[in-house]
């Protein structure tokens, strides 16, 4: 099992609830007319720590990230973005992909620099158009994601398109140049830094009341890696029936890949998602079983997902193996204030059981979490994931310890 050191962050901890109960800060922050000019800033402080089967050598990273931005508004629907963001790290006692130290297990949060975003937007009435390095999310991010988790973002060199022709109907249409990922910029692999792309994203939804129906067409051509390029066409129908806060909510989800473009293979997989779950009391519990189809040769990959968010977050999965990956969970949310602290803390765990479409088990996952709002746009969050190998990897247990803090300020 692994040791948490907590040191360095149990005394920031302490300094910082100390602070005044935060204040809402969007992660986003839009340019206003009454701030021509913003600062925006995230600066998050982790220790990950990782005891896998497979290595002698436990990982030990405490790194530092930190993101600055100038948003300014322009006049007549214009606006723009520079970003930049820095990691640092004391230590080497994990493989980064950059520092060479293989006989650590890796994490992908290396030291270094870059541009994050750079971007210029116009939006006249319902149109909206964005051009430039940018950030993508595409609804739960099962398939395209701006990489959050790690220190480093997935980045795009992209034009975004978005109309909304009416309040109920959202029309999305996205080409990707480039994707930056989240190794960074000095990746020893210079495929894990950055890959040219020629990819077109279409996604079309339509909302009434607490129900939302989502079609969506994504044509990835990786020029690099062209074993990569995939064609993935599916439907996705998410919504609940509370009243006053209790009852059900689902969500349902079906698609079918196949190779595309660029790709010497020609195969067709399917991925289906079915997760009922129940609210009731601020506390919420759902089931679920996710299919990412494999026929022993090729699998169903999601090469620009939020990976971490899916399928546990011990990160056994992020590259599907080719018998596929079916996987059935269970989770529980929920929020408490404890006596004597007056901000709300918001928990989650779950279990996974992990099996191959083709062929026998993989093994299972067991997840937790605890947040904690601290100040004004800070947040600390403790994580715990412990994978049980049956079959598939080795016997792997992760911890994270986290501080971020968001802001915007007008200049």
């Amino acid at each position: 099992m692994v040791r948490l050191e907590t040191g360095l962050l149990a005394s920031i901890l302490a300094i910082v609830m100390a602070l005044p109960a935060r204040a809402d800060i969007p992660s986003e922050p839009d340019a206003t007319p009454e701030a021509p000019l913003q600062l925006t800033w995230n600066a998050r402080l982790r220790n990950e720590q990782i005891d896998d089967g497979a290595f002698v050598n436990k990982a030990n990273a405490t790194t530092l990230r930190l993101r600055l931005g100038m948003l300014a508004t322009f006049g007549g629907g214009w606006s723009g973005l520079l970003e930049g963001a820095g990691v640092a790290s004391p230590d080497n006692h994990y493989n980064s992909g950059t520092n060479g130290q293989t006989s650590y297990p890796p994490i992908a949060d290396p030291r270094g620099s870059e541009l994050n975003q750079v971007w210029l937007r116009w939006k006249h009435g319902q149109f909206t158009a964005t051009v430039g390095r940018q950030a993508l999310v595409l609804d739960n991010k099962r398939w395209i994601d701006d990489g959050s988790w790690r220190q480093f973002a997935q980045t795009y060199d992209a034009v975004a398109l978005q109309w909304r022709p009416s309040d109920n109907w959202v029309v999305r249409y996205d080409w990707l140049d480039r994707v930056h990922r989240v190794f960074g910029p000095d990746a020893i692999n210079p495929l894990a830094s950055e890959r040219k792309l020629n990819t077109h994203l279409l996604n079309v939804s339509f909302s009434q009341g607490a129900q939302t129906w989502v079609g969506y067409a994504y044509l990835h051509e990786d020029k690099d890696v062209p074993t990569a390029s995939t064609a993935t066409y599916g439907v996705r129908w998410f919504g609940s029936a509370l009243q006053q806060g209790t009852g059900p909510g689902w969500t349902i989800e079906y698609a079918r890949q196949s190779g595309y473009a660029n790709n010497p293979y020609s195969y067709d997989v399917n991925y289906w998602l079915i997760e009922p779950r129940w609210t009731v009391q601020g506390i919420t519990v759902k089931a679920g079983q996710e299919q990412l189809g494999g026929n022993g040769v090729h699998a169903l990959q999601t090469p620009l997902a939020a990976l971490h968010a899916f399928n546990g977050w011990d990160d056994q999965f992020a590259t599907t193996p080719v018998g596929g990956l079916q996987d059935r969970y269970f989770a529980i949310t929920g929020k408490f204030t404890p006596y004597e602290i007056s901000r709300q803390l918001t928990w989650v765990t779950g279990y996974h059981d992990y099996h191959a479409v083709t062929g026998g088990e993989y093994g299972n996952e067991g997840d937790a979490s605890l947040g904690m709002p601290l100040a004004d746009g800070v947040q600390a969050l403790l994580t715990v994931a412990s994978y049980h190998a049956d079959g598939f990897g080795h016997d792997d247990t992760r911890i994270w310890l986290q501080i971020e803090w968001n802001g915007v300020r007008p200049l």
